[in-house]
């Protein structure tokens, strides 16, 4: 009876909508309202109004190309690893009913810890000098390497990203899996189905939605990616080739001080990333019968 008073319902409602107007749609709104503009300092009282040379400039700098090249790929490596792990591991951890408490706490606990934190732990990781993994080569026997050089960095700094959050999507796809009815499985065993036909069959195809969420999640993730990228790689060492377009965004409004720039950018990661997420709707949608 109480839900047929609409009162009470936007009552509930009210604060998450005044939230998100406020701090999502709100900056956003003023950050295209900036890209127009030349802001040279971030206090932006000195600006000139310049039209769409910010976004020209955009298309013409070197960086930002380098920087998306580097986003998808960056994307690319996430939706094989996290996701393709987190499934991998969901399916395994769901054989084993009773520690699977223990596996989500397990497989989780990295995505609470301090991006920084972790951003730090894996300078250590890839220090020449001292780093654990150059260690390991020297006690058998082989020859230090730079782990950050050009070529493989980028790689290397997808490592902890992908780490960090394959928990996060392991947790959820397990809880898809756990949704779906055992009456299914029974049905599928009296059948004579194998433990792969099962999940090629039924599990896969009932967690559809669950792995369509998963994709949107981790691709807008990625475009965002910023503080951990920026502890191992400050600057887009080396020599600018890691830069993401979080890490060069920021780059542009507080060292390079391009303020209405920088809001060009924000513009083009949001605009980029909703219509990722378009294709990822269009491509796993659920065909009506």
């Amino acid at each position: 009876m109480i839900y047929k008073s609409k009162k009470i319902i936007w009552m509930f409602l009210l604060p998450t909508i005044i939230f998100v107007l406020l701090f999502l749609y709100l900056p956003f709104i003023v950050s295209v309202f900036n890209s127009l503009y030349d802001i040279p300092n971030i206090t932006g009282i000195d600006k000139n109004f310049v039209g769409l040379k910010n976004y020209k400039d955009l298309f013409t700098d070197p960086i930002i190309l380098s920087a998306v090249k580097n986003t998808f790929i960056m994307i690319l490596l996430t939706v094989i690893f996290e996701v393709g792990l987190a499934i991998v591991l969901a399916l395994l951890v769901d054989t084993t009913k009773a520690a699977q408490k223990f596996y989500r706490t397990v497989f989780f606990f990295p995505v609470v810890i301090s991006a920084t934190a972790i951003g730090l732990m894996f300078i250590l990781f890839y220090d020449y000098n001292i780093g654990l993994l150059n260690q390991m080569l020297i006690k058998l026997g082989r020859e230090p390497k730079l782990w950050m050089e050009e070529g493989k960095a980028l790689l290397m700094l997808a490592v902890p990203i992908v780490w960090q959050y394959i928990g996060f999507y392991f947790v959820i796809i397990l809880t898809g899996i756990a949704t779906i009815p055992e009456d299914i499985y029974e049905s599928a065993y009296l059948e004579g189905a194998t433990g792969f036909q099962k999940i090629i069959y039924i599990t896969l195809p009932l967690i559809r939605g669950v792995i369509k969420t998963c994709l949107i999640l981790v691709i807008t993730g990625t475009f965002k990616v910023f503080d951990l990228a920026w502890t191992i790689a400050p600057r887009g060492m080396p020599n600018e080739t890691t830069y993401l377009l979080g890490t060069y965004q920021y780059k542009t409004v507080y060292e390079a001080s391009r303020v209405g720039y920088g809001c060009t950018i924000a513009v083009f990661i949001v605009v980029l990333g909703f219509l990722i997420s378009i294709a990822v709707n269009k491509l796993f949608k659920q065909e009506t019968i």
